[in-house]
């Protein structure tokens, strides 16, 4: 995962919505959604849980 990728998730992880992540790092929603569909992709996530578990497996 990259840097920035593990950046939007450690965001989403906390509890931020998609347009709180994209404001608080300077990037678009779009942008936030693009990163989250490839985390998704990569590791065969399909639920906001299965997110947290992701960032929590990674310890962001």
């Amino acid at each position: 995962m990259s840097p920035r990728e593990q950046q939007v998730l450690r965001h989403i992880a906390e509890g931020r919505t998609y347009a709180g992540t994209a404001r608080r790092i300077g990037i678009s929603v779009h942008t936030v959604d693009g990163y989250l569909r490839r985390i998704r992709a990569k590791f065969d996530v399909h639920t906001q849980a299965e997110l947290i578990r992701l960032a929590l497996a990674f310890e962001l």
